[in-house]
């Protein structure tokens, strides 16, 4: 029987240091290769061409050419998957942001400070794998604007939502971008765990701010959950949703990694299912793995309406395809018809 092929892997950061430890993190891995490391995008140009790995993990800041412009060469002329390798100071939390609206796959901090080699080893691994997975495109993904709803089921129509939660993961930046930049200004209050980095989640929720016609921000413990405003889940905390005398607060707490991760999509979920029951719409988006599915499914039981991005609009269809899998989905839609579905819930007073 034939060994299963492994993920060949290319790694570039102008650091010895940096790079050593990510090759021998990935080497450690049985499914994984490190083909070759690179100082510099130049370099790293001569190297794709020769070893042809699968994926790239990417570096930011270098010499002779840096990443982001690197990244926006590759994806137009020659598209492969990346895995951006930052550090979590503010300006390179922007680079980050931007690779990943540019086509990366996915973001890791650099190890140092409070990002442990050890958080490393364990994170890195499954970004590449996703990474490996991804349906890339060259094109720009969908700017959805106000239009008519598509066609979804009928029950939709008459349900109306006192709060929508979404919840992503690999490709989940450029997803969400999407969806909440065609939402309009009168909507329900929005809760999302996006799985992402500290420190980038802050930048991630300034960018959408910046473009959405919601408010959006990164949510911080006790926020009161209101019309026309997005909270994000800020990187390796949990969210959740509180009912405190006839309204909603979000609760932002640490505890252990579920699913892999924290921010947890079924850690919200499920506590949306506790808390508003029926008055719910979850949205479940790209993403490897399986966090978000049972809760979504918990969700349902409890009466709210639920959608997964389809299979040809993910960038990976983990998450929404387990979600499908458990029977937790009420309607399967292409991203660009997700943000009309979630304005077809919204009371008649907010939109």
């Amino acid at each position: 029987m034939l060994a299963a092929r492994k993920i060949r892997v290319l790694v570039i950061d102008d650091s010895a240091i940096v790079r050593k430890i990510l090759s021998e993190t990935l080497t450690s891995e049985s499914d994984i290769e490190v083909v070759g490391t690179a100082p510099d995008p130049i370099i790293a140009l001569e190297k794709i061409k020769r070893l042809k790995p699968d994926v790239l993990t990417l570096d930011i800041e270098m010499p002779r050419m840096d990443g982001l412009t690197f990244l926006k060469k590759l994806m137009r002329f020659h598209p492969l998957p990346v895995v951006v390798i930052s550090s979590l100071g503010q300006a390179s939390s922007q680079a980050a942001i931007e690779a990943l609206q540019s086509g990366a796959v996915d973001v890791v901090a650099k190890p140092g400070g409070p990002y442990s080699v050890s958080e490393l080893r364990q994170e890195l691994a499954r970004k590449i794998r996703a990474a490996a997975e991804a349906h890339l495109r060259r094109e720009e993904p969908p700017r959805v604007e106000r239009c008519a709803p598509p066609d979804i089921s009928a029950a939709v129509g008459r349900r109306l939502t006192k709060i929508i939660g979404i919840g992503a993961s690999t490709g989940g930046v450029e997803a969400l971008r999407a969806v909440l930049t065609g939402l309009p200004e009168e909507m329900p209050p929005i809760v999302v765990v996006q799985h992402i980095p500290p420190v980038f989640s802050a930048e991630f929720a300034r960018r959408l701010d910046k473009i959405c016609r919601l408010r959006v921000r990164e949510a911080a413990d006790g926020d009161l959950l209101e019309p026309g405003l997005a909270l994000v889940a800020p990187g390796n905390y949990h969210l959740t949703v509180r009912g405190v005398a006839g309204a909603y607060r979000a609760v932002v707490r640490d505890g252990p990694p579920v699913q892999y991760q924290r921010p947890s999509v079924d850690v919200l979920f499920e506590s949306l299912a506790k808390e508003a029951g029926s008055g719910v719409t979850g949205a479940i988006l790209t993403g490897m793995g399986a966090d978000g599915a049972a809760g979504l499914l918990a969700m349902k039981r409890a009466g709210a309406y639920t959608i997964a991005q389809n299979e040809a609009s993910c960038v990976v269809f983990g998450m929404p395809r387990e979600a499908i899998r458990l029977g937790a989905v009420d309607d399967i839609l292409p991203l660009e018809s997700i943000a009309q579905a979630l304005a077809s819930c919204a009371p008649a007073r907010v939109r």
